[in-house]
């Protein structure tokens, strides 16, 4: 056994030791595990981190995702409507945990939301309680707020808060390994996309680095932080953007990537402002005092609902500007109930198609105004079909305004969506056709040598190499896709191949080469033939936009690991063993 146990052997065993490192196998994990979590948050306050398993919320006990979506949907959080009695009369304040504003002696100084609130307002009574100081116009806010205690167990401890929204964390099923399951394994959605440049001009790198800073923010910015996204290129030379989405459905991602995203808002044929940071420095998002559903909902017939949606943006000053310049000498109108506003309206448009018009109020005229709120309807059969219309379109809105629109025109060459439950059974899959194989190879050799001392440590290389390359694939955080699966049994088959040319060159038994000499020759035909395998591999980088790219790179990383660390101790095992 010792004369086994070679310089080149140990190698072998120090390389299969660091990829079982690199894997970090845990199949006894279960559980929701803390992805990330948002700094300053209610939540995050309380020192839970990224990393630690969710074992219960609120004693609830927290096994899957569903679970988890349960658990905080079960929080009882609610906007709250407060009846502020000013000096212009009673304002009705909807809010969502802060109330967004502030008072310098009972005077409103800075609002981030609610429009029917304004600054200079002076505030008298909140819900009928009158106020004489600041600090009780803070009190009687804050005692109406709605708060839920919110207890999370985790394997390292407890952490309890006060929350008035769902926790600021993102999760996801605790992980078994450090390898990355590709979208096959684990379910969602692949976009392929093209960009479109008018007149046939080349879309260049730069663009198309622009185009995917721009889908990175946009579908941040709408929660879905579990996507790859990365260029590709064909054999031709076209350019496309690759994304992978877990979790997302097809109408979500057609939703959100299928068009160009071009936010207008005009007055008249001319324009006021555009989505991005460079007209709209900030969008309220997620702040129920300056952004959400406006109640009460509305029963237009029988099986029709609207609801209304608004939000708050601030402009930038040259917005501010053009929007004084266009407004200045528009006429004035009055309705029947005496409202007064200008004679055109803001029209919103999306894509080149109009989503709403807001009317103009005549306060407004020629001002440099910074706050303009936002709004729009969503329709359904029922009330909660509106209010989830009017809350997608609002998100819709709010995205494009935040990340801006994508510098040329795209088109969706090809979208795939795969379930959750078909990713588990291609890892299932997997395992049977990878054991099924091993199987095969090992008959197929015991028969071609009906020797076990030889048949034995070909099967520990072959599962060496299987696990040398997947630890590799960890170390460098690839995505094990289907393709790449197919990619380590087309190594491993080569791998195979290479250790019965070794073991024939060892049992030739020429008198005049020693078997050193003759694993020597072996190592010749090796190298030539790993050249031309990885030779081989380099066309499918860029081949179908990348799909197949995992191929070739398990490819090339199982036939390297084979060639200078497997196949050499097998040479030296074999050698040994049959030359006793």
């Amino acid at each position: 056994m010792a004369k086994l146990l070679t310089t080149r052997v140990w190698i072998l065993i120090i390389a299969l030791f660091l990829a079982l490192l690199a894997i970090n196998p845990a199949p006894w994990a279960s559980g929701i595990e803390v992805r990330s979590v948002r700094e300053g948050s209610e939540i995050g306050q309380t020192g839970i981190s990224a990393g630690e398993i969710i074992l219960s919320i609120n004693r609830q006990p927290i096994k899957t995702l569903s679970d988890y979506q349960k658990a905080i949907n079960q929080l009882d959080l609610k906007e709250v409507t407060v009846d502020f009695q000013t000096d212009q009369g009673i304002i009705k304040h909807t809010f969502l945990g802060n109330p967004g504003f502030v008072t310098v002696n009972l005077t409103v100084v800075d609002v981030q939301g609610n429009a029917s609130l304004k600054k200079d307002m002076l505030i008298q009574s909140v819900n009928g309680k009158a106020v004489t100081t600041d600090e009780e116009i803070q009190t009687f806010t804050k005692e109406l707020v709605k708060k839920e205690t919110l207890v999370i167990q985790t394997n390292k401890g407890e952490y309890a808060a006060l929350v008035t929204h769902a926790p600021d964390i993102t999760v996801r099923a605790a992980q078994k390994t450090n390898i990355n399951k590709g979208l096959e394994l684990q379910g969602g959605s692949r976009v392929i996309i093209r960009p479109v440049a008018d007149n046939s001009t080349t879309i260049d790198d730069r663009q198309l680095q622009d185009m995917i800073a721009v889908l990175s923010n946009r579908l941040n910015v709408y929660g879905l932080a579990d996507l790859k996204m990365r260029p590709a290129s064909d054999l031709e030379g076209n350019k496309f953007i690759v994304i992978e989405i877990a979790g997302a459905t097809r109408e979500e991602v057609r939703e959100l990537i299928g068009q160009q995203g071009k936010f207008e808002a005009k007055i008249g044929n001319d324009i006021v402002f555009r989505g991005g940071e460079g007209d709209i420095p900030f969008v309220c998002r997620n702040d129920g005092s300056c952004s959400g559903i406006r109640p009460p909902c509305q029963q237009l017939a029988e099986e029709q609902w609207a609801c209304t949606f608004e939000f708050v943006i601030t402009l930038s000053e040259a917005s501010a500007k053009r929007h004084a310049e266009i407004t200045r000498n528009l006429p004035i109108n009055t309705s029947e109930v005496g409202s007064r506003y200008l004679s055109q309206p803001l029209d919103l448009h999306l894509d080149d198609q109009l989503v709403d018009s807001l009317q103009i109020g005549a306060d407004l005229q020629g001002r440099e105004t910074t706050q303009i709120a936002i709004s729009g309807p969503g329709y359904g059969a029922t009330e909660q079909a509106a209010y989830d219309a009017a809350l997608k379109q609002m998100n819709k809105l709010q995205t494009v305004l935040i990340t801006g629109s994508l510098p040329v025109k795209i088109e969706i060459e090809k979208l795939d969506t795969i379930s959750p439950v078909l990713g588990k059974e291609f890892i299932k899959n997997s395992f049977i056709v990878g054991a099924i194989a091993i199987i095969a190879v090992t008959l197929v050799i015991y028969l071609r040598y009906r020797k076990l001392q030889i048949t034995i440590p070909i099967m520990i290389t072959t599962l060496s190499e299987v696990v040398l390359t997947l630890g590799t694939a960890a170390l460098l955080q690839w995505s094990m896709d289907l393709a790449s699966i197919a990619g380590i049994i087309a190594a491993v088959g080569t791998g195979v191949n290479d250790q019965i040319v070794i073991t024939d060159e060892v049992l030739k038994g020429e008198a005049m080469l020693g078997w050193k000499e003759r694993v020597k020759r072996a190592f010749f035909i090796i190298m030539a033939a790993y050249a031309t395998t990885v030779a081989a591999m380099i066309p499918l980088w860029g081949a179908g936009a990348g799909l197949v790219r995992g191929f070739a790179v398990t490819t090339i990383i199982g036939v390297t690991v084979g060639v200078f660390i497997t196949r050499p101790a097998y040479a030296s095992m074999i050698g040994r063993i049959l030359n006793k």
